[in-house]
């Protein structure tokens, strides 16, 4: 064991950067996608819209200022992070495994994560724990990029608890996290864009059909409460029989194309809207 700072000296020392990071990254994440999908709105694709409903204004607020919290969240227990990484209790060091030892580790740290999310959030839609950790999550029925941290206080706690768990156990190169905490916010961004941002052929292939989609989590948030818990994977939803039974079927109608006739007899190649009306229960 080494000589370490005790928290609230790391606070006023790094406080601040860790902060803006996390902070920087989410906005980013969050940011970029928006734009994206106010782009694809104004396309030719635009009916790739997987809800009818919009989210207003208010919405919106609300997840930015729970995401902020979530933010606060995430500085505090990095603090305890840092203090223990410090002091030895928990693994991380600057070197590297070499390119294909990192890459693995990285595969390893994502695939363990997913497991980690699907159980937790699993638990978290229990009767007895839905309200306190949840219920806030959930007040975005039709959510957008900013309800990617929309998070009550205890479940930012149990989303983060996850990282000290990991380096516990595995001692991971500052890249590798690097990368892994930037995957992942930019994949929960993409989740809530409320927009079909995979094409067409995405569940026909073998080697993309076990990834998420948007429309996937999308039907979580539109009254499918008790499928599709996933976050970057469909294997536990399929194996534990949680799937929303219409994912597929949803995810075709969103992204199918039709031949509809224009002004002059032309044939203009679009996007079909079956839209799903989210439930409110």
């Amino acid at each position: 064991m080494i000589d370490s700072l005790p928290p609230l000296a790391i606070l006023l020392e790094k406080g601040p950067a860790i902060f803006a990071f996390d902070f920087g990254r989410y906005f980013v994440a969050a940011g970029v996608t928006s734009a994206i999908v106010w782009g694809l709105r104004r396309s030719s694709i635009a009916a790739r819209k997987i809800q009818t409903r919009e989210a207003t204004a208010a919405d919106k607020r609300r997840e930015f200022a729970q995401s902020l919290q979530t933010v606060g969240v995430y500085l505090f227990v990095s603090l305890f992070i840092i203090w223990g990484v410090d002091t030895g209790v928990l693994h991380r060091f600057q070197g590297s495994y070499g390119v294909w030892g990192d890459a693995a580790l990285l595969a390893a740290i994502i695939v363990a994560h997913d497991a980690y999310f699907y159980w937790a959030h699993r638990a978290m839609h229990h009767p007895k724990l839905f309200r306190h950790f949840h219920r806030a999550h959930h007040r975005s029925i039709t959510p957008t990029p900013w309800a990617a941290y929309s998070f009550a206080i205890p479940e930012a706690f149990v989303m983060i608890l996850f990282v000290p768990i990991w380096l516990f156990f595995v001692a991971t190169p500052v890249w590798v996290m690097f990368l892994w905490i930037n995957f992942q916010i930019i994949r929960n961004a993409m989740g809530h864009a409320g927009f079909e941002l995979h094409p067409r052929w995405w569940l026909s292939t073998p080697l993309t059909r076990w990834i998420n989609t948007t429309t996937h989590h999308d039907l979580h948030h539109a009254g499918g409460f008790n499928s599709n818990y996933g976050l970057y994977f469909t294997w536990w939803d399929k194996w534990m029989g949680t799937e929303h039974p219409r994912y597929a079927e949803r995810f075709h109608e969103v992204v199918r194309e039709v031949a509809v006739p224009q002004a002059g007899g032309e044939m203009t190649e679009t996007i079909s809207l079956h839209s799903v009306q989210p439930s409110r229960s």
